[in-house]
């Protein structure tokens, strides 16, 4: 019988990262923010308290445990179910990885934190730090994001600016695109502006590739995503997964196990994730291959979506 992990992840096939292993922090959606794209869905916790949700020793415990079965990892990313950074102990989860493994660290952010000395402080020592610009306004920040009522919007960007001016690492800044929202060309010109006032090493364009927390968040088709890549500056790629299927082996033998789970029945996320001993993030990529090769299909019965085997 496999391990049972509860704060960690993968790895899994990432578009950006490899074979990224999730360390999740934070309780399921607790975050600062409440965006309508989140495949996740919709917050459950929106705050900015920062505090020890688990135990370090918890936390560290998996993460030892899990390296010793001497997986492939290209690194170990900081993300998950919520906010990364509204661990209060953050630094100390970043240089335990950093004693036990040669593998580079990247902290996944919304960035919403980063205006506080001690945030950056803490992840200061992280090898890579990917924050999310979503909006170029305050108005469009507050309907795509749905922030903490504690947050501003100037105050955020100022600390992604001030950010990359005290971290020697590398920045990926990723610029989330909807439809109709924020890839109108006059917005697409005002996130280009602040993209190069926070100057990242590089830009990441991406979009909606699976269920959103709200229907209306629509993806920006890749031939638009071609042309609004020509608007910013530097080193820009567009990261999202238009029709790629993960071909790692192992990856493979992860969706045959939720295959043969949906054999016998419908599940929802939830069932497969304690059926299987998986992370709600690992079931969520592997269904999206599923999907994309119809292999499964989805229904909607009592407010929860089922997934189960599509005919061929």
């Amino acid at each position: 019988m496999k391990r049972k992990y509860t704060h960690i992840f993968g790895p899994v096939p990432s578009r950006r990262l490899g074979y990224s292993l999730g360390v999740d922090l934070i309780p399921f959606k607790t975050c600062t923010y409440d965006c309508i794209y989140c495949q996740l869905g919709k917050t459950t916790n929106n705050t900015i308290v920062r505090k020890e949700y688990y135990p370090v020793d918890e936390i560290c415990r998996e993460i030892h445990d899990k390296l010793k079965e001497n997986v492939k990892i290209d690194y170990v990313t900081l993300s998950g179910s919520g906010e990364p950074t509204l661990y209060s102990r953050i630094d100390e989860i970043i240089g335990y990885i950093k004693s036990k493994t040669q593998t580079p660290v990247a902290v996944l952010t919304n960035g919403s934190l980063l205006y506080e000395k001690n945030v950056q402080n803490q992840i200061k020592t992280a090898d890579l730090v990917v924050p999310s610009l979503d909006a170029p306004d305050e108005n469009l920040f507050n309907y795509v994001n749905r922030p903490n009522a504690d947050l501003n919007f100037i105050k955020i960007i100022q600390g992604l600016i001030e950010f990359r001016k005290v971290y020697v690492g590398k920045i990926w800044l990723e610029i989330f695109l909807l439809d109709g929202v924020t890839s109108i060309q006059a917005e697409i010109e005002k996130l280009a502006d602040i993209a190069a006032e926070i100057n990242p090493d590089k830009i990441q364009l991406n979009t909606v590739a699976r269920p959103t927390a709200e229907s209306y968040a629509c993806p920006v088709s890749k031939d638009h995503m071609l042309e609004l890549k020509k608007c910013f500056k530097g080193n820009v790629e567009i990261i999202a997964d238009f029709n790629k299927i993960h071909d790692a082996a192992f990856f493979q033998s992860g969706k045959n196990e939720i295959i043969n789970l949906l054999k016998r029945r419908p599940c929802s996320v939830e069932d497969i994730q304690s059926g299987l001993n998986m992370h709600k993030n690992e079931v969520l990529k592997y269904i999206e291959d599923l999907v994309k090769e119809n292999i499964i299909n989805s229904k909607v019965q009592n407010d929860k979506k089922y997934y189960y085997l599509s005919c061929k």
